[in-house]
């Protein structure tokens, strides 16, 4: 009886580890986006981008080039327009990419966040560009490992970005996305 017990909780708890597994591989593609759960904690460091605090993004500014800063934060599209009700405010002087940190872009989302960073860094590639998002969100980090994958070259990750930086004392202002000039549905 007691080995049938064992046996029973082994698989059990074999059972439990291997939804647990399975799950944990559901949050990723197959090419390393964050594809669900994208207000979680973020990692640390990113394998594509230099991590910045808000001190780091100032002094970052202070350079020349200066970075071309990229709110990835998400904006619902419904019926060919961006249709988030509450006013947004970021970094002053950022352009924000809505939709671009989505873990799976269609090929018309994909031309939207390509053709908008192309003409934002007239085609250089070695422009540096800062990512962001908010506090525990995987958009900016999934935007600068998709940058990386376009050829980008100079990128950052504000880890906690429109949170960390109003945080810091700094001021935000309100923003629009980039408009589309087609309507992926």
């Amino acid at each position: 009886m007691g080995r049938l017990i064992n046996t029973a909780v082994l698989a059990l708890v074999a059972g439990l580890l291997c939804s647990q597994a399975s799950q944990a591989d559901d949050l990723f593609t197959d090419e390393g986006y964050r594809a669900t759960r994208y207000r979680s904690p973020t990692p640390l460091t990113h394998d594509y981008a230099q991590t910045l605090e808000p001190a780091g993004l100032l002094e970052l500014q202070q350079q020349q080039p200066q970075p071309l800063l990229v709110d990835a934060y998400g904006n619902p599209w419904l019926h060919g327009r961006f249709t988030l009700q509450a006013e947004h405010r970021n970094i002053p002087g950022s352009l924000w990419l809505a939709n671009c940190g989505e873990g799976v872009l269609s090929s018309e989302w994909e031309a939207y966040c390509r053709t908008a960073l192309d003409k934002a860094t007239d085609g250089n590639y070695a422009h540096p560009l800062v990512f962001y998002c908010r506090s525990d969100c995987w958009l900016g980090w999934n935007a600068a490992r998709r940058a990386a994958g376009w050829g980008y070259t100079r990128l950052y990750w504000l880890r906690d970005g429109i949170d960390a930086w109003e945080a810091a004392g700094y001021e935000l202002e309100l923003s629009q996305p980039v408009p589309r000039e087609t309507s992926p549905e």
